[in-house]
């Protein structure tokens, strides 16, 4: 294996079907030991992007490699979990059996598989159902199963895409909470979500992708200050404020209706504040609550695709 501090080393990459470009020309590097997450919108590159970085099809131009192994070689395959978006553990199997099977496909060593195997479900909170048939498991026990066959092998870095979609707010919380802790031990993680608190917990570094070309790549709180036009300022009111008289209060740029509250963006939070209590009081309103609110990953994420897009 080459000495690199580079887990992953992505150079050039091109990938077209027909007419339609689906990465273009896209470079990055992911340090060792670092939780990476790959952010864009449904169809701006990310799975292509995985798909060649992980061997499973090639590019068109570029190259790719994952500890110092060519993309697709069999000694960088050796070093990788993939957990992918759709499940596919075999459910007319148990839970434990999946690990087994998994398992031989790697060569694990019997009783290192069992051991592993028993260490996994604990800490995943499937031992108790272990050989069940996956088919009478949850969608979110048959996430963290997923999870689990992806760490049979013991992998130095782990892909995962959209790892938490759908699932229950314990389940999720779970995984999460186990990437962190298998991040804490060394391992690299390659993480694809629509997720954007879930970036902002766990990533250390972020990459925008839309349209096939790389936005930005810096970590979320670099790229929200990169946005600092977008502070805001949420209220609530007891009444009913008119809306558009709202959105015309000074160093307004837009308002949003979040649930009982308004988001207000702004350049200038203080002044809006100030403004936002004379308008209240003026309409016979009453503040429930408000607070001003820096921008989140959420608020950059949008901001870069609209960039991008013009």
């Amino acid at each position: 294996m080459i000495d690199n501090i580079y887990a992953i080393e992505v150079s050039n990459l091109s990938k077209r079907y027909g007419k339609v470009v689906a990465i273009d020309n896209i470079s990055f590097n992911i340090k060792s030991g670092e939780i990476f997450g790959f952010l864009g919108p449904n169809g701006a590159g990310k799975t292509t992007t995985v798909r060649i970085v992980t061997g499973v099809i090639n590019a068109d131009e570029g190259s790719a490699s994952i500890l110092g192994y060519k993309a697709g070689s069999l000694a960088a395959k050796q070093d990788v979990g993939v957990v992918p978006e759709m499940a596919n553990a075999y459910i007319d199997l148990s839970g434990w059996n999946n690990l087994m099977l998994m398992a031989s496909l790697y060569d694990v060593p019997h009783k290192t598989a069992h051991e592993r195997a028993y260490h996994i479900l604990q800490e995943l909170e499937l031992l108790d159902r272990r050989y069940s048939l996956v088919k009478t498991y949850s969608k979110g026990m048959k996430q963290r199963l997923i999870l689990g066959m992806a760490l049979i092998s013991d992998p130095k870095i782990l892909f995962l895409d959209e790892p938490t979609s759908g699932l229950d707010v314990q389940s999720a919380r779970l995984i999460k909470t186990k990437l962190q802790s298998l991040n804490a031990g060394g391992k690299t993680i390659f993480l694809t979500t629509h997720d954007m608190d879930e970036a902002n917990q766990l990533c250390n570094r972020v990459a925008v992708i839309n349209h096939g070309k790389l936005v930005a790549i810096d970590s979320p709180e670099q790229l929200k200050m990169a946005t600092s036009s977008l502070h805001s300022v949420e209220i609530s009111f007891i009444g009913e404020p008119d809306f558009e008289l709202l959105s015309k209060l000074p160093n307004v740029s837009t308002v949003n209706i979040i649930g009982d509250k308004f988001k207000l963006y702004t350049a200038d939070p203080g002044e809006l504040v100030t403004s936002l209590v004379g308008f209240s009081s003026s309409n016979g309103l009453r503040i429930v609550s408000l607070k001003t609110l820096t921008p989140s990953l959420e608020d950059a994420f949008v901001a870069l695709v609209k960039k991008e897009a013009k």
